[in-house]
């Protein structure tokens, strides 16, 4: 089950939790106004229903290297719930299974610098805070 390839430029959204339409609905809204350009490639296929970080761990491992997708934002039971839709961004590469949580505010820096790699996960990922969500650089 290789994952999809991105959109240029656009960072995967795959959605794994798949019990409300209007919550999917609403985290694509979230996303796609946090900024004016498009920043992601949405994934809406029930054959990833409940997968887990371990599970893309194992099919990334086995993919071409082609074919193979860097990082991935999940959209799973918090995202949806959440009024902040934090989606859970999963490093595939340097540092496979590393996470952290992406408030919607937040996705279109991330995705940007990591689709151009300008950044890389794990500046993100050090940055997060002590619930393991990323809520911007500390300036001071």
């Amino acid at each position: 089950m290789p994952l999809p390839q991105p959109d240029d430029l656009t960072s995967l959204v795959l959605r794994t939790d798949f019990g409300d339409e209007c919550a999917w609905d609403s985290v694509r809204a979230a996303l796609d106004a946090a900024d004016e350009y498009s920043h992601a490639t949405y994934v809406s296929d029930f054959r990833f229903a409940g997968v887990g970080v371990r599970d893309l761990m194992t099919e990334e491992a086995a993919a071409d290297e082609d074919e193979q997708v860097v990082y991935v934002f999940l959209a799973d039971a918090v995202t949806m719930v959440d009024p902040g839709c934090p989606l859970l961004a999963v490093d595939l590469s340097d540092e496979p299974g590393r996470t952290f949580r992406v408030p919607a505010q937040w996705f279109p820096n991330i995705s940007a610098n990591l689709s151009i790699a300008n950044m890389d996960f794990a500046e993100f990922a050090d940055a997060a805070d002590g619930s393991g969500t990323f809520c911007g650089f500390d300036e001071g």
